[in-house]
């Protein structure tokens, strides 16, 4: 059980350095400056991400996954990583198309940047989410958990850096549904599990904190902009 908090942390910090690092990398590549370096760290965010929800989603180990599931996580990493990989280049390329929203170019490499890249690659996320919290609800814990703080940071982390890649990325409504479909279940049904399911409790903190962030960020601007709409990127 320390195992899967200490696990859930490390894949926190990872997500948010992955996530957060690239938009403040914008110079050019030197080996091929028509790229930029984020383009280049952002080759490796499935590379490095992937391993670790696959440690997550054994939970334990005599708890290996059944065929149809592994069939499920394979569908919803391979949706994860075709919209961070659409994101990825459609970004890099539109970096040099001239903005303009009548031009076929610009609206191609914006939709699938902003739009279809954003809206897969969030949803495929979400849904890694889901599917981890099914493994865990299916599989926890005999023994009461040893030391939660790994997991409740780890989630906060996450939390944090999921509304601010939702909030960036036109998902934040979406992102805002599933915070509360999780919260809402790990509060009905999941609160005398806390105790066994450490990822419970890692994406239910994670939830609050999307759900605060969410509240509080649309008093604070009368709205959800995006960050880079406000001087914050």
């Amino acid at each position: 059980m320390k195992r899967l908090y200490l696990l859930s942390l490390i894949f926190a910090v990872l997500f948010a350095l992955f996530i957060l690092l690239p938009p403040l990398l914008s110079t050019p590549f030197g080996e091929f400056p028509l790229m930029k370096t984020a383009d280049v760290v952002d080759l490796f965010t499935p590379l490095v991400l992937m391993p670790f929800y696959w440690l997550l989603f054994e939970v334990k180990s005599d708890s290996l996954p059944g065929r149809r599931e592994v069939l499920v996580f394979m569908v919803f990493a391979a949706l994860w990583v075709l919209g961070q990989g659409m994101h990825l280049a459609a970004n890099s390329i539109g970096h040099l198309v001239p903005e303009n929203p009548t031009g076929d170019l610009y609206r191609l490499t914006y939709y699938y940047d902003e739009r279809l890249g954003h809206q897969l690659w969030h949803g495929g996320i979400l849904l890694m989410m889901f599917l981890l919290l099914y493994r865990q609800w299916c599989y926890p814990f005999a023994g009461e958990s040893g030391g939660p703080a790994p997991g409740i940071i780890g989630g906060i982390v996450y939390g944090i850096t999921f509304f601010l890649a939702g909030i960036e990325g036109g998902t934040v409504g979406l992102g805002f549904t599933a915070a509360i479909l999780v919260t809402a279940f790990a509060l009905i049904w999941g609160r005398r599990q806390f105790r066994h399911q450490p990822l419970l409790v890692f994406f239910f903190v994670a939830c609050v904190a999307f759900i605060l962030l969410f509240i509080g960020w649309g008093i604070y601007w009368g709205g959800w902009p995006e960050p880079s709409k406000v001087g914050l990127l």
